[in-house]
């Protein structure tokens, strides 16, 4: 996998997630998380965006979002800055910027992670985020020894604890099942409705229909 490849991945991630905090825009476990919901998604929308332009998706249940917000936005975040701690300069430009707004989504995910979350959603995204890091001997190995990333797999782990204030529950991960492309050990793909979201097929639903041409 390549550089290009990975950033590719940052941004169909940050794509989802910004879905995913819209559609929990007006229904988060609180009105405070309803508005941080609607500004993280469009920020996270936003940061897609830039990401794509360098080249040229929350669970139905609330502790899921919570837990997302508190560990794999900041996952995304600390590959950001991992991006513009490399010696790549279109990264080190475009995406400086980025992480100043995403200490908003820090600070708001920390808040969720200090009042507590259950064990099971938090031990699924640290799953998540460590999985998506890579492992040792990966292309992110590869790419930080390169000079490309500031950080590997074991200093994103590390900072990534270092930013939440907690370490990484004890678990283990199946290398061998570790999908590159997907960044992930485990089998699945987007749903069918997610999938019509990011199309934009669930709005042409509610477009009304094309005007019948008539004839003279």
């Amino acid at each position: 996998m390549s550089l290009s490849d990975l950033v590719l991945s940052i941004a169909d991630n940050k794509q989802m997630i910004g879905l995913r905090y819209a559609e929990w825009a007006t229904r988060a476990p609180s009105l405070e998380a309803d508005i941080a919901a609607a500004a993280m998604g469009l920020d996270d929308l936003g940061h897609s965006r830039v990401l794509y332009g360098c080249l040229e998706p929350l669970g139905e249940d609330p502790r899921q979002f919570v837990a997302a917000n508190s560990i794999l936005d900041t996952a995304f975040t600390t590959m950001i800055e991992a991006c513009v701690g490399g010696s790549v300069e279109v990264l080190q430009h475009r995406l400086r910027k980025m992480l100043m707004e995403e200490r908003y989504h820090f600070l708001h995910g920390r808040s969720w992670l200090r009042s507590g979350i259950d064990a099971t959603p938090l031990q699924r995204a640290w799953q998540e985020a460590i999985e998506w890091f890579g492992p040792s001997d990966g292309e992110t190995a590869q790419l930080y020894r390169e000079g490309k990333l500031g950080m590997g797999p074991a200093e994103l782990t590390r900072r990534l604890e270092e930013r939440v204030e907690m370490k990484a529950p004890d678990m283990k991960v199946d290398w061998g099942h570790w999908d590159p492309v997907k960044r992930r050990g485990r089998s699945g793909a987007i749903d069918d409705r997610t999938f019509a979201m990011l199309r934009g097929l669930e709005e042409k639903k509610f477009a009304p229909a094309p005007a019948q041409s008539k004839e003279a």
